[in-house]
């Protein structure tokens, strides 16, 4: 028999019984039980405001899948072009599809050179590289006028093959920008985590560390998508009302510049110079339970997660290898400890707060030469994959309409207008 939930309204005695669908039932319970009652949920803690098929999140048993292959299968086995494809897909691609994709992604990486000459010779010197991010991501829809037509697949298919291609290149000029180096061109000879690396940091003779490519891809397939967070959300409301998908994603990009959203790992990476050294740490901790001011555990719990992030157990083991090539980073061993006493304090782990992804992706960006400046950055490549899945699952959509949320009004009841002398 399938679980259903009866709603009474007390005022009328009027019942509506609905069903329950994994966990999930429908607000048309409420619109008939009466069209003016609505629902206060701040922050959607409580409400699914879609449906999707691409990644399938348990945050009590620390699961995390993309089109129900499991995130550890997928950091080990894949690369993230081949996740790229998966998630827009929704299967893995064969031989033949896999190159033609990686073929058709590196073959779209460079952009229009008045991006370059006119756009970013714009900003301010020291312009924060996540600023000129979004707002080259945005304009440079304005190269494409076709993208406008989000209805047609065959538009949206060469806008999505564009935004994976170019999010690399522009936010490796944007880098470029702010120090003053002169841009690099893409390789398309070279993969597509070593084509980034290699368009950050090649100055005369470089070559990019086989390690430290896998490093970089194995990040980017972590990051590539994490269900309705405030990003994606973004990305769906925007979308919805048939914005081209270059507006949509600097939306995306832009909730992601916040502190609370894709500015974690830096400020795990600024927590972590703070406490100085692993003899500070105890002193650290109960500052930390004794809510003294300034001090707070970053990296740690997640508004989903009520168990260890599987990307976070999957980075730590990638940082011990990308640490092999550029040395320990020296803030390693302050975290090491810091998660030991975490874990072993019953303060933190009857709170369920176990270390998430940002714990430790900030020591590997910085040990790989990434300024703090760039972490947001690094988060938005990989996530401009997910954005556009989620983007092109909303469109086809039939139950999906232009984003309107309802407010509660808790202003003033109807007055009448003063003249300004009597006032």
């Amino acid at each position: 028999m399938p679980e259903t939930i009866t709603i009474t309204d007390d005022r009328t005695g009027k019942q509506v019984t609905v069903p329950i669908t994994n966990g999930v039932f429908p607000a048309s319970a409420v619109r008939e039980l009466d069209p003016s009652l609505f629902i206060y949920d701040p922050a959607y803690m409580q409400t699914a405001a879609c449906r999707s098929s691409i990644t399938y999140l348990d945050g009590d048993n620390g699961i995390l899948r993309y089109r129900g292959y499991p995130i550890e299968q997928l950091a080990e086995k894949s690369t993230f072009l081949e996740v790229a494809y998966l998630l827009l897909n929704g299967d893995l691609p064969n031989a033949e599809q896999l190159k033609q994709w990686t073929l058709d992604v590196t073959h779209h990486t460079f952009v229009h050179e008045n991006m370059r000459k006119r756009f970013l010779d714009g900003f301010h010197y020291d312009a924060h590289p996540m600023g000129m991010f979004v707002s080259s991501m945005a304009a440079l829809g304005t190269f494409y006028p076709e993208a406008k037509n989000v209805l047609d697949k065959g538009s949206r298919d060469q806008q999505i093959l564009r935004l994976i291609a170019k999010t690399p290149t522009i936010a490796a000029m944007c880098h470029r920008f702010s120090v003053g180096l002169p841009f690099v061109y893409p390789d398309n000879d070279i993969s597509f985590p070593a084509n980034f690396l290699n368009m950050m940091w090649k100055i005369g003779d470089y070559e990019v560390d086989p390690r430290l490519e896998r490093a970089m891809d194995v990040l980017f397939i972590l990051h590539a998508d994490h269900e309705q967070n405030c990003g994606t959300t973004s990305m769906r409301v925007v979308g919805s009302s048939q914005a081209d998908p270059y507006s949509a994603a600097a939306a995306a990009a832009s909730a992601l510049y916040g502190p609370l959203h894709g500015g974690a790992n830096e400020a795990v990476v600024r927590m972590l110079a703070d406490i100085g050294s692993i003899e500070n740490v105890p002193a650290f901790i109960e500052d930390v339970k004794s809510g003294k001011a300034g001090s707070r555990l970053m990296g740690f719990g997640h508004r989903v997660y009520k168990n260890y992030d599987p990307r976070a157990r999957i980075i730590k083991e990638v940082a011990y290898g990308v640490f092999e090539v550029t040395g320990k980073n020296p803030l390693l061993d302050i975290a090491l400890k810091l998660e030991e006493a975490a874990l072993n304090d019953d303060y933190f782990k009857s709170r369920k707060l176990y270390p998430n992804v940002d714990f430790y992706s900030g020591l590997i960006y910085q040990a790989m030469g990434f300024p703090a400046e760039m972490f947001t950055v690094l988060f938005a490549i990989p996530r401009t994959v997910g954005w556009l899945a989620h983007w092109q699952e909303m469109l086809t959509d039939k139950e999906q309409k232009i984003s309107r949320p309802r407010q509660w009004y808790t202003g003033v009841d109807e007055r009448d207008y003063v003249p300004l002398g009597s006032r």
